[in-house]
């Protein structure tokens, strides 16, 4: 029995083609962390969308796009990301026809995020010049300061970085007369030729998305560093310098729980209250 604001029917597209990762597993804690403390029912499907080309319906009252590995650019006209653009803009219509009370929300992680940055064609998309791996300083713009999702945040917080590619070069003005906002920048890079990165953007009043994980668990990625494989793994791929950085930045976990308690609760609480509405409309 359909009950607004007590229970939420939530969609969970899974990015990361098979490899494992904590992503996931960090997403499903704050769900039903969330439920708990909001007394909520929450039905959750799980959909592997680059190995299996799974994509939800439009039955869903909550949409999250995870994060995952590779190229955004090098799977263009591939089956699954011709399906998840075409849900995308699924989701958009129904939304523009929708009465507030009815419409979807989505949350578009890291390379979710990149894909989403693709298809509504905001800025240039490119390989940076060495990967971002670590903790890193988030900073609000202007509109970033008067975003819900980060209310609780103080500017700049912190979060989980892990990415080759970034956007940038964004026309501002075309953004706008889009009505989308960007509302968070990557700390300055003084040394690069290239303006600071976008770190987040609202795409419309329901859809979101960040470059950083805010779903990351410090406590958990801590633990997962200490073990002897994962650790002379990131020592291969990073550097002995930037894998003690990242283990002594992550002994505070208050850095990024911060912003795992923040970013994705007040997202689904977003989406809560407008079901809530209806419920309030109809009685």
């Amino acid at each position: 029995m359909d009950r607004p604001g007590r229970n939420m029917r939530i969609a969970l597209l899974d990015f990361n083609k098979g490899y494992p990762n904590q992503g996931i597993d960090n997403i499903h804690d704050i769900l039903q962390r969330y439920a708990a403390e909001k007394g909520l029912e929450l039905y959750l499907d799980v959909f592997d969308v680059r190995q299996r080309h799974e994509i939800p319906d439009l039955s869903y009252d909550v949409y999250i796009s995870s994060g995952g590995p590779g190229s955004p650019l090098e799977e263009s006209a591939t089956v699954w990301e011709s399906r998840y653009f075409k849900l995308i803009g699924d989701l958009i219509s129904h939304n523009n026809v929708a009465l507030p009370t009815e419409r979807k929300f989505s949350f578009f992680i890291c390379h979710a995020f990149q894909l989403a940055c693709k298809y509504f064609k905001v800025g240039a998309l490119c390989r940076r010049k060495s990967t971002a791996f670590g903790v890193f300083p988030v900073h609000k713009t202007l509109a970033g300061k008067s975003e819900r999702i980060f209310m609780g945040l103080p500017d700049p917080f912190y979060a989980i970085d892990s990415r080759e590619w970034q956007v940038v070069m964004v026309d501002k003005t075309r953004l706008r007369a889009s009505g989308m906002e960007i509302i968070a920048i990557e700390k300055e890079r003084p040394h690069v030729p290239l303006e600071r990165a976008v770190m987040a953007i609202r795409f419309s009043p329901e859809m979101i998305g960040t470059q950083f994980h805010p779903e990351a668990d410090a406590c958990r990625m801590h633990d997962h560093l200490l073990v002897p494989e994962q650790k002379q793994r990131v020592i291969d791929q990073h550097g002995i310098a930037k894998y003690e950085d990242m283990v002594q930045c992550l002994a505070d976990p208050m850095k990024i729980r911060l912003t795992q308690m923040s970013v994705l609760p007040e997202f689904l609480e977003v989406a809560r209250q407008a079901r809530m509405q209806r419920q309030e409309a109809v009685v």
